[in-house]
């Protein structure tokens, strides 16, 4: 499975399973924030006591690839798939560095 990595900036709820949220920056230097479950973002055992920054990584599955126009990699991203995660304002396809993608477990 493919995943993208993300930073993992603060706990936010302690609603079960913990809630976190995490930043995305994408090849246009905007951020994108998400609020998702700790567990589906990282291995680690998050909590309100935890430091942060922590690394994450959300899972997708890629669109599209192409190279910009210095030649790097370019990946389009779509992170409704395979669990549903969406940022805080619905957007769920994002144009990324292919550096920026990992394999993860399924979980």
């Amino acid at each position: 499975m493919i995943g993208v990595q993300v930073t993992i900036t603060r706990f936010v709820d302690e609603a079960q399973p913990g809630w976190v949220e995490c930043k995305l920056t994408d090849i246009h230097g905007q951020t994108w924030i998400f609020v998702e479950k700790a567990p589906m973002v990282s291995k680690a055992n998050l909590d309100a006591r935890s430091s942060y920054p922590q690394p994450g990584v959300i899972a997708c599955e890629i669109f599209l690839t192409w190279l910009d126009i210095t030649g790097r990699e370019v990946v389009t991203i779509d992170t409704s798939a395979p669990w549903g995660i969406k940022s805080t304002s619905g957007k769920t396809q994002f144009d990324v560095f292919a550096a920026q993608l990992t394999q993860i477990e399924a979980k």
